[in-house]
């Protein structure tokens, strides 16, 4: 076993755990390169590894010398020469004129660049675009720079170490300041037991696949057209979960990108080959859009027959009454809209905070007290009182130790693979158990990264005033449509909470400020509400006259 590391060098024992658990558990997947690297590695000098971990860790690929100067690990060029001598770093690169312009400082620029204008009154940016007008071809620096003492070294394996990073991390949206703030103790994560079989990809192919449909993404973020970004994506086929709902994200994207465009026979076609939830919608209104009312009603029919989740339902519902008039149809029948509890309120515009904030001061009382929660206290107490459902190691749902919820947290068998988890966690809200088991977690794992709990909001105190005024059976209810659609159920939530302590009862309060209308996610929620005995209303402000 090697010594230990000094605490100065805690970035390379970082990236070597992250080595070591890459070989560990994906050397079946590894290219010839990528494990020839993980071996030639470990063999490096220290200073060397250490360095080019240093460059790895940094943005860019290109630095010079006088800019990696670091004391625990002495002579730069020293560290470097191994790394030259393997090929990971080059002190020959060609530069672009861009690239060696962000390089040098206004007055570097100005001594040993070819410029027929040196005035120094001039901005930088003039001076880069004056030497992008001379359309020099790329060059090494010592070539651009022939004057300057300086050295610049290039990394050579920063695709390969990010490929790496992908095998680790499972995504490529994670770095490596994530072994940072967890040892600085920002960042606080769940310890879920991780087997050597679990990991992010099964074969190679999941991931070139993963990187094909991030380097479609990243054309299509930089502006290039629609139809050059989907070569190859129409064809696109995973037998992986997680790459088939990328897949389906970037489709959808592109498909909006079209309907925007104008495009809505391409945008229409591109709906009805994306698996993303709210295609079909999309296909719906595109029909509408292009006057196909008898196309647009049949698939709203279809829909509506199994709509995907309650948000779809309720644009189904608007929908066919419109369509059916277009068409000469019979209106078909509505639900019956559940009766809004509102109040009025007139206050003094404040000059500083929300109307939310104005409300909640309005309406605060020492034995009535309101906290502004919107969407946040029910999350944190489901996530409180369901931890071990949302964090059970499942297969694939965790993989490496940076994770803040599970993988699979938004797919659509979320639910179903914990759904004996879920009951037995729900089952405390009937034997009144769940209280000493919130209060206690609370306790265990306050700072944990979690999806649900919002730690900085959920005090010790506003927990106790939720826990004794929310009865157990409004508790379930919210849980219950939380897991019946996580991502778009946690949205919507009223914005106040007042508890009345003495009498263990509470409200909710929904502010809407002059000329502001309720959402459609609002609406469901109090609808639900509604349905469930949950005393919620909406409350009016308009502001009294100066």
């Amino acid at each position: 076993m090697s010594a230990p590391l000094p605490p100065e060098l805690y970035y390379l024992g970082n990236f070597r755990t992250a080595l070591a658990w890459v070989g560990e558990r994906y050397a079946d997947l590894l290219s010839a390169e990528e494990s020839s690297f993980i071996a030639r590695f470990a063999a490096l000098p220290l200073p060397a590894q250490a360095l080019l971990v240093r460059m790895v860790m940094r943005k860019g690929c290109h630095f010079r010398a006088s800019k990696l100067q670091y004391a625990e690990i002495g002579a730069t060029h020293a560290a470097a020469a191994t790394l030259l001598e393997l090929g990971w770093l080059s002190d020959r690169a060609p530069l672009e004129a861009r690239e060696v312009a962000a390089l040098l400082r206004k007055d570097e620029l100005l001594a040993h660049l070819p410029l027929a204008d040196r005035r120094a009154s001039q901005k930088k940016a003039e001076l880069e675009a004056q030497l992008a007008a001379l359309e020099l071809p790329a060059q090494p620096f010592a070539a651009w720079c022939p004057g300057l003492d300086e050295r610049l070294y290039s990394l050579q394996v920063g695709a390969l170490c990010d490929r790496l990073r992908l095998l680790f991390f499972g995504n490529l949206s994670q770095d490596w300041s994530e072994f940072v703030l967890t040892d600085l103790g920002i960042f606080r994560y769940e310890a879920v037991p991780i087997s050597p079989e679990s990991r992010g990809f099964r074969c190679r192919a999941d991931v070139d696949d993963y990187l094909f449909l991030r380097e479609r993404r990243e054309r299509f973020e930089a502006g290039e057209p629609v139809e050059s970004v989907l070569d190859g994506l129409l064809d696109f086929a995973s037998a992986n979960p997680y790459l088939q709902s990328r897949h389906a994200r970037l489709l959808f994207k592109l498909a909006q990108q079209l309907e925007k465009d104008g495009a809505a026979e391409a945008a229409l076609d591109l709906y009805r080959r994306c698996a993303h939830g709210e295609a079909r919608w999309r296909q719906i209104r595109v029909l509408e859009k292009l006057e196909r009312h008898a196309e647009a009603h049949a698939l709203a029919v279809q829909a509506s027959a199994s709509p995907h989740n309650d948000e779809e339902a309720q644009r189904l519902e608007r929908a066919l009454p419109r369509l059916a008039r277009k068409l000469g149809l019979p209106a078909p029948k509505r639900r019956t809209a559940v009766a809004e509890t509102n109040s009025q309120l007139v206050l003094a515009r404040p000059a500083h905070g929300s109307v939310e904030h104005a409300v909640r001061e309005h309406l605060h009382r020492a034995e009535a007290p309101v906290h502004y929660v919107e969407n946040t206290l029910l999350c944190s107490l489901f996530g409180l009182l369901c931890w071990e459902a949302i964090f059970a190691p499942l297969p694939g749902a965790f993989f490496h130790p940076f994770h803040s919820g599970p993988v699979d947290l938004y797919s659509s068998d979320f639910y179903a693979r914990r759904k004996p988890l879920f009951d037995a966690c729900l089952a405390r809200l009937d034997d009144g158990s769940y209280r000493t088991h919130v209060r206690q977690l609370h306790r265990d794992k306050f700072g944990t990264q979690s999806p649900f709990v919002f730690w900085g909001l959920l005090d010790e105190a506003l927990l106790e005033l939720a826990l004794d005024c929310i009865p157990a059976a409004h508790l379930r209810a919210c849980c219950e449509r939380l897991l019946g659609d996580l991502r778009a159920n946690r949205a919507g939530m009223p914005d106040l909470i007042q508890f009345h302590p003495a009498e263990r009862r509470y409200r909710l309060i929904e502010v809407k400020g002059p000329g502001d209308r309720l959402q459609d996610n609002q609406k469901r929620w109090l609808a639900f509400a509604a349905a469930h005995g949950i005393p919620v209303e909406v409350c009016y402000v308009n502001w009294a006259a100066a």
